[in-house]
């Protein structure tokens, strides 16, 4: 008997307030033709012409991927989230700006790594995730062995993976365990490259929220 794979399972929330009239609107409306493919599939078919792919994984209510579309029209995009009320909320973004480089996936970013080829990616970003801050949860976390392991799979040498936390117990579960990895290096060379924010960084509501225990850590990994 084959046995299948488990599906994947998100955890928090997928939905809390009720979506705004309009935003129901372009959930039905809008999202159909930017909903990336069940199957597995190119991205460079998306935008033939883009020169890099990126992926958001859990791009929150959209802002930082929306203001990176408008900055770099000749890359595409490709954004992961299961809260429904922020994929409303990005494609309100979408639609003001009118960007034709962003694809969605209301859904587990992990879902859409498995359907993306390898060594197709050109940066990843992992903005401030769920900490699961009590030990009992912290299993539910992103970022681990085997999340690493896709990661290095889908991108290229030399892509970077971008990710920022205002936890300290979860900056340093991160870093401990890419460094574990022989897939990435850390690019620090001194304690302002994780303690400051990148100079083309993009800010976020949940970061300007500050509901962590430390200031936001800002670690960047580069593919070998």
């Amino acid at each position: 008997m084959i046995e299948t794979a488990r599906p994947i399972r998100t955890f928090g929330r997928i939905k809390s307030r009720t979506i705004k009239p309009r935003q129901a609107s372009m959930m039905e409306n809008l999202l159909p033709g930017l909903t990336l493919p069940e199957a597995p599939f190119d991205p460079t078919a998306l935008m033939p012409g883009s020169t890099e792919r990126w992926l958001e994984i859990g791009f929150g209510g959209g802002e930082h991927m929306a203001k990176r579309a408008g900055r770099r029209p000749d890359v595409l995009f490709l954004g992961a989230e299961p809260f429904l009320n922020g994929v409303a909320s990005a494609l309100r973004h979408v639609e003001e700006m009118q960007l034709e480089n962003v694809r969605l996936h209301a859904g587990d970013a992990r879902d859409l790594m498995a359907r993306l080829p390898d060594a197709s990616l050109d940066r990843v970003f992992v903005l401030f995730p769920d900490p699961w801050p009590k030990a009992r949860h912290r299993k539910r976390r992103l970022v681990g062995e085997a999340f690493i392991g896709e990661a290095a799979r889908v991108m290229k040498s030399g892509a970077r993976l971008s990710f920022a936390t205002d936890w300290a117990d979860y900056a340093n579960w991160t870093l401990s365990h890419f460094l574990a990895s022989p897939g990435f290096r850390w690019t620090a060379e001194s304690a302002d490259d994780w303690r400051r924010a990148p100079g083309d960084h993009v800010p976020t509501r949940y970061e300007a929220k500050r509901l962590g225990d430390c200031a936001p850590l800002w670690l960047e990994f580069e593919r070998r």
